[in-house]
């Protein structure tokens, strides 16, 4: 046991130093992080400089807002398609649905720049190159296979005796996806938009191929650090955060192991 707390210590601060490290640059003062020989590693002279800098010029809230409307609605679509794709597949024999959701996962593993350039020419003929819409759509490419594969496990966890009792007392499909299997599968239906959403949140290939000139935050915060403004960058890089946060924290009660793996309790 001892050494089970050990081991979480140490992957907390694993995950927890560089928020800290990021939270110094952002709110010290220059001269003790990036123009100190030695930065300090405590909050010595806290200033909201930085971040007063980065929101000044307004160059952030359009990306900032870009980026929230592409996260919503990727899962959104996500859901909206592996909803019906996990249904259907958790109702195949096992032999036959399994060979699917591994070819699904393996279109994942191809580089983004390979599927997002040839996609990239066809949405400038279908009039979405620089769209929320065009973006949202090519990064629901990566997002699907997975949240597919989380609701065809989260679906086969349902006892189907509850479906069939429902069939008995005339349900017709749509009554009984609504009425009993959409409630019972919410948690993993909450897990899929979760994880599709923060994956669309970070995401920087297709955004940058797609959407180039008026693109999303993790693109202008990248622009912006490797044109020197670091500070700002990094200030806003911290509120960044928050978003992603505050819905893992709304959302963390469905954030379990067994809903993760497709699984609820039936």
């Amino acid at each position: 046991m001892k050494w089970a707390y050990i081991g979480a210590i140490f992957v907390g601060v694993y995950f927890l130093l560089p928020l800290y490290i990021l939270f110094l640059l952002a709110f010290n003062t220059p001269q003790y992080t990036i123009l100190a020989r030695y930065p300090s590693f405590a909050p010595i002279s806290l200033t909201l400089a930085n971040l007063a800098s980065s929101l000044q010029g307004s160059s952030f809230i359009d990306p900032l807002v870009k980026s929230l409307e592409t996260a919503t609605l990727v899962g959104i679509i996500t859901v909206i398609l592996a909803i019906p794709a996990g249904y259907g597949l958790s109702r195949l024999p096992r032999g036959v649905a399994y060979p699917i959701l591994v070819l699904l996962l393996v279109t994942n593993m191809m580089p983004a720049i390979v599927i997002g350039i040839p996609i990239a020419v066809e949405f400038i003929k279908l009039h979405l190159f620089e769209t929320v819409e065009g973006l949202s759509l090519a990064q629901t490419l990566i997002t699907l296979p997975l949240a597919t594969f989380i609701l065809q496990g989260t679906f086969s966890s349902i006892p189907v005796d509850l479906e069939n009792q429902a069939r008995i007392d005339g349900a017709g499909l749509l009554r009984r996806l609504f009425s009993v299997l959409l409630p019972l599968a919410a948690p993993g239906i909450a897990a899929a938009f979760l994880i599709s959403w923060m994956f669309s949140w970070d995401e920087f290939t297709y955004a940058i191929l797609l959407i180039p000139f008026h693109s999303t935050l993790p693109v202008t915060i990248y622009s912006d650090v490797t044109r020197g403004n670091l500070l700002a960058g990094v200030a806003f890089s911290l509120v960044f955060t928050l978003p992603v946060i505050a819905l893992t924290l709304a959302l963390q009660k469905y954030l379990r192991g067994e809903y993760l793996a497709g699984g609820i309790k039936g």
